[in-house]
């Protein structure tokens, strides 16, 4: 009897990182990948319409970060399984990873033999972190593994989803007005968005969120946004 194979659709916005992650994993029997996204966007779309079993999720990229599509495709596909691949370790970016309902959290340079270790594990409704992630989760998470995502307590878990793509947008360096346009939302309701964010974060400046932005993972250091 044919065993049924697991289905993953691989998320990241370079070409060759996708690449390397389908020939990786198309050498082993019992995976399929049904798709690629190159942003949080598109990755939220296609596991609404593919429904995969697991999806590897990079944390930034542009229009919508991986935490935050993390968190809408777990509320659109209930049961999905979500593994995080970060090149950072930072507290931050395991914290924020947690709460957003991942099961997994890898860093890019962890061996193939753990990435195809922890879709299987996640698959079975198990976690599973790199070594290096593995030792912080007790300090970072009062509460057992096993109920990750269940609590968020930091600041960004109050934010709404569209309060929290306003402030990608915003961090990449957007005017409110073409960050208008890219969610197809008034200018004014933009405004709101962002008067919302800054009473929340109790952050008063563009420059401000910028640099929570980058501290929480939400975008890369690399980014260089028009501070205006």
């Amino acid at each position: 009897m044919t065993t049924r194979r697991i289905t993953v659709l691989l998320v990241d916005d370079h070409t060759i990182v996708r690449e390397g992650f389908r020939k990786m994993l198309e050498l082993e029997s019992d995976f399929e990948v049904v798709g690629e996204a190159q942003d949080g966007r598109e990755a939220v779309g296609l596991a609404t319409k593919l429904r995969p079993a697991v999806v590897l999720m990079d944390i930034a990229m542009p229009l919508l970060n991986g935490l935050e599509a993390t968190r809408q495709m777990i509320k659109a596909v209930p049961g999905i399984r979500v593994v995080i691949l970060s090149a950072h370790r930072d507290d931050a970016y395991v914290r924020n990873a947690i709460d957003s309902g991942a099961m997994g959290f890898l860093l890019k340079q962890t061996s193939t033999q753990d990435v195809c270790r922890a879709i299987r594990e996640v698959h079975k409704g198990k976690t599973f972190f790199s070594p290096a992630v593995a030792r912080r989760i007790d300090r970072l998470n009062p509460h057992p593994v096993e109920r990750i995502g269940l609590t968020a307590k930091n600041k960004e878990a109050r934010l709404t989803s569209r309060e929290m793509e306003v402030l990608q947008l915003i961090a990449e360096g957007k005017a409110n007005k073409e960050t208008a346009a890219q969610l197809g939302i008034g200018l004014k309701t933009v405004e709101k968005h962002r008067e919302h964010l800054m009473e929340k974060l109790d952050i008063h400046d563009t420059a401000g969120l910028t640099r929570y932005a980058i501290s929480t993972g939400i975008i890369e250091s690399s980014v260089q946004p028009t501070i205006v």
